[in-house]
């Protein structure tokens, strides 16, 4: 009798310890993010990166900070564009009053391209591979796949005072699963799928307002996401 207590007792606190890590799936997020992109005058080489802050509930429950950056080239005569660059990213917990972050580093490889279809659909595809190496884990890769699709609204490309739609969809793959330590993780890591408007302020900058879903192989939540991008 004791020992079915006892263990009763200590699946009970195992299971309120991990439903304490998990995120709340009802509660809305947000993603706050600036993304900048220029090539270098009378040159095929250009910089490209992103920073972001993502939070669990919107403001006061970190759930990453993320800072990318990388060096472009794009074939004279393509509209194909490779880069090779760098992100940091520090990760907090869900819910916990001490954020006490788990920091990344991050080597990745992309390949992107455009194409219009139909006359107004405006699709990028961005391919990207990552080398990871995130804090207590074995080195890990991933592969991701995201489609991109901007229609503009008032006009037949997107040029200053434009309205338009904004779509994407990314899938994110495992490459090692053995982290180490006996953990592993599964071939499927998450998917991303998000619709926005946006507006451009100008040739060059332009401003997003949107809703993403993401989903892993152990929950699923919706974040809100404020963006502004910036070709200079």
């Amino acid at each position: 009798m004791w020992r079915y207590l006892l263990t009763s007792f200590l699946f009970s606190l195992t299971t309120i310890g991990v439903m304490a890590q998990g995120p709340d799936e009802g509660q809305l997020g947000a993603w706050y993010m600036y993304f900048y992109n220029t090539t270098f005058e009378n040159s095929n080489w250009g910089i490209q990166g992103d920073f972001q802050y993502r939070d669990w509930r919107g403001l006061g429950d970190r759930e990453q900070l993320l800072l990318r950056s990388g060096l472009t080239y794009s074939p004279t005569g393509s509209n194909v564009k490779f880069t090779m660059g760098y992100a940091n990213i520090s990760s907090g917990r869900f819910g916990t009053e001490i954020d006490d972050p788990v920091v990344e580093n991050r080597i990745y490889q992309e390949a992107l391209f455009s194409n219009t279809i139909l006359k107004r659909l405006l699709l990028t595809h961005r391919f990207r591979y990552e080398q990871r190496w995130v804090a207590e884990q074995d080195f890990r890769t991933r592969y991701r796949y995201n489609l991109f699709i901007n229609v503009p609204l008032n006009n037949s490309t997107i040029v200053k005072n434009t309205y338009y739609t904004a779509f994407y969809n990314e899938l994110f793959i495992n490459g090692e699963r053995n982290i180490g330590n006996g953990g592993t993780v599964p071939f499927f890591d998450r998917n991303r799928t998000y619709l926005g408007l946006g507006y451009a302020l100008s040739s060059k900058l332009r401003i997003q307002l949107g809703w993403m879903q993401q989903t892993t192989s152990n929950w699923q939540k919706g974040q809100l996401q404020f963006s502004l991008h910036h070709t200079f």
